[in-house]
């Protein structure tokens, strides 16, 4: 008798030697990360979830022993009560609008890879902060015996406040593995034709269905100032976003501005402000704004109600309209972006 070599048994219970022509190379893993949201639009859930994003250092960079008191003396006290009334604005009967459209965006590519290549790819969706975990997202992937995994945030634009602290996730949980898969990361994809070219897409088919609003406001989440003066390169990569789908729109410079929402606390945050430009256009007789938010790849709190309700009311309030152009969620040219980007990513995996 020969060696007696060992076989794979596969999730359908068929048997096969691991050299045999017809065995099935190991699927590689892709996890998508956004950045979370509370289980409930109610303060306790709100608390909880503030009280992982708050005190996360990538997010604010000042000395332990002089956030944290603040943090949990004032903030986690006063703010998600709130910021619980901001969330039920905007809260759909299946969750928070972020995990909704994750778990879409989630569904739709793993649809798109097996269309692609099928059982090429299992996709895991993630959370930096509340459920599920990055950890739990990663231990999933390692469940269904994904040897490569592509970590793949939802941010196109880095900043350490948002990917980098995606890789100190994924570096806690490596912390606590034997057997560590092989990783690859999408750092940024600020200028990635698919993306420009599925934004451009979208406010395209928004105007021919309502028409052309008089400006295009292209709103970005903040960091503080002192961030990008240190090196962080989000302001850069906001701005070559901007300008590469004002050029695909074909805007003359008068007719679009990009600024940054979502500032908090009294120090200087990068500008302009979205309400700054919003009031300067509503002073100069700008009556209908388009908005439209290029740094989110789903909707969410941020864009819902910030945008979409809270700076639409002020708006009116001055005598105009903003009208919201939807995150790019799962629409189908996002989708084939995000799936060309991971087999273009992959393609040396699965050579």
């Amino acid at each position: 008798m020969g060696d007696i070599q060992p076989v794979l048994i596969t999730p359908s219970g068929i048997f096969l030697m691991p050299n045999s022509p017809f065995s099935p190379a190991p699927a590689v893993g892709v996890l998508l990360v956004n950045l979370g949201s509370p289980d409930a639009p109610t303060p306790s859930a709100v608390r909880r979830y503030l009280a992982e994003f708050l005190a996360d250092p990538r997010v604010i960079e000042a000395p332990r022993w002089f956030w944290l008191p603040i943090l949990h003396g004032v903030i986690l006290r006063t703010r998600p009560r709130r910021s619980a009334l901001a969330y039920a604005s905007v809260w759909m009967p299946e969750g928070s609008p972020l995990m909704v459209y994750s778990r879409r965006q989630e569904t739709a590519l793993q649809v798109a890879l097996d269309q692609h290549v099928p059982g090429a790819y299992q996709v895991a969706l993630a959370m930096r902060y509340g459920q599920p975990s990055v950890a739990a997202g990663l231990d999933r992937l390692q469940a269904m015996g994904c040897p490569r995994i592509l970590i793949l945030p939802l941010y196109p634009q880095y900043s350490a406040t948002t990917t980098a602290s995606v890789s100190d996730a994924v570096g806690a949980w490596l912390r606590r593995q034997r057997a560590l898969p092989e990783l690859q990361w999408v750092n940024q994809y600020a200028v990635a034709p698919g993306y420009i070219a599925a934004l451009a897409a979208s406010v395209r088919t928004y105007w021919a269905r309502e028409g052309q609003g008089e400006r295009l406001l292209l709103s970005f989440h903040g960091i503080p100032q002192q961030y990008a003066d240190q090196g962080d390169p989000y302001a850069e990569q906001c701005r070559a976003t901007a300008h590469a789908l004002a050029a695909a729109l074909g805007l003359e410079a008068d007719r679009w501005a990009l600024a940054f929402q979502s500032r908090f606390g009294p120090t200087r945050w990068l500008g302009p402000y979205t309400d700054q430009v919003l009031n300067a256009w509503a002073g100069a007789g700008v009556r209908t704004v388009d908005a439209l938010c290029p740094g989110f790849a789903a909707d969410c709190l941020e864009t819902l109600e910030e945008i979409a309700i809270r700076y639409a009311e002020t708006l009116e309030s001055r005598g105009g309209k903003l009208r919201y152009i939807p995150a790019l969620n799962d629409a189908p040219d996002h989708v084939a972006f995000l799936t060309d980007l991971v087999c273009a990513r992959t393609a040396p995996w699965r050579a």
